[in-house]
């Protein structure tokens, strides 16, 4: 294996970072050595591939659902005043992931009609951070290669539908969705010295919705939708006589849902990104923020570490308080 390399846009990469060094991309379009590529490096899940070349980087993001792309890499830094801070929800904001995970689990045991089943530990960087359909996909090809995507999502919302209800109603997991410490102060600073908000989630809105109301309910901050300068979720689930948005094929780790909030939630050009901090605890929620242009503070609690891709940080914060002396 080659060593890893200083990468264009990116910089070096340290040798603890977990990411990987490849001989050929996983499309088998580009090789090291060829067509002046230099190095071709993985972040340590895989999903997504950083080919260089002696002046400028691309990034392939792969895809679970056979709908990969390539995107250019920019450079990033934090360049003070910070106009706008990008957050994710599921681990950065709000601790949710068992519960999530706890819906992977129901919904594959359906499939595999063993109410017993349980992921594996070994299973966390893929059936957290990116679409629900790409969870699911992971779950059928490694445990029930003969269950259908359909079939799986079928599953997973009607058990979604049946405990959100119960949340919003006062029942259900009372442990489900709990705000972040230092959460509540962290944002009514970032409002008092006038920078925006935007929250950012891979999640579909039927499922996020519930979440963010439950926290907030949880902190009395009131409504969530006037707190917030921007709110983006991967949008409406696709239903059979209904009308759903995209959401499932573009999700993080690809950059579009970050840079909607910026450009088009919250009017910030592309020339003012360095003004503009994402904060995530997820790999590809990190990738996300990467390339959509802004740097990305790293949270711990999340698959950072695990996912390789702490070299994509900018940062890594401990606490919301370590957020705040890194951007104020």
């Amino acid at each position: 294996m080659p060593s890893l390399p200083l990468i264009p846009a990116l910089g070096p990469v340290a040798p603890d970072s977990g990411m990987v060094p490849l001989e050929v991309a996983s499309d088998g379009i580009h090789h090291v050595g060829q067509h002046g590529v230099v190095s071709i490096t993985a972040t340590g899940d895989r999903k997504v591939e950083f080919i260089s070349w002696p002046g400028h980087t691309l990034a392939h993001v792969r895809s679970q659902l056979g709908y990969p792309a390539y995107y250019p890499v920019h450079p990033v830094e934090i360049r003070k005043p910070i106009k706008a801070v990008l957050m994710d929800l599921d681990g950065t904001s709000v601790h949710s992931e068992p519960f999530w995970v706890w819906m992977i689990e129901l919904t594959i045991a359906r499939l595999l009609g063993d109410p017993s089943f349980r992921l594996a530990q070994e299973d966390t960087p893929f059936v957290s951070g990116h679409s629900v359909s790409e969870h699911l996909a992971y779950g059928i090809r490694k445990y029930c290669p003969g269950g259908t995507l359909e079939a799986a999502r079928h599953h997973y919302f009607e058990h979604v539908r049946r405990e959100m209800a119960e949340i919003l109603a006062g029942r259900g997991r009372a442990e489900a969705f709990q705000p972040t410490p230092g959460l509540k102060p962290f944002l009514l600073e970032l409002k008092r010295r006038g920078i925006r908000i935007g929250l950012v989630t891979s999640g579909l809105y039927e499922k996020a919705w519930p979440e963010i109301v439950a926290a907030f309910r949880t902190l009395d901050l009131g409504d969530p939708a006037k707190f917030y300068d921007a709110i983006i979720t991967a949008g409406y689930l696709v239903r059979s006589g209904e009308v759903g948005t995209l959401g499932e094929l573009s999700p993080k780790p690809h950059p579009w849902l970050y840079a909607e909030a910026s450009k088009v939630g919250l009017g910030i050009d592309f020339a003012d990104r360095h003004h503009v901090v994402g904060i995530e605890d997820s790999g590809a929620g990190v990738c996300a923020v990467r390339l959509a242009g802004f740097a990305c503070i790293g949270m711990q609690g999340g698959n950072i570490a695990e996912s390789g891709t702490k070299a994509l940080c900018a940062a890594l914060a401990p606490t919301f308080d370590d957020v705040l002396r890194l951007i104020t």
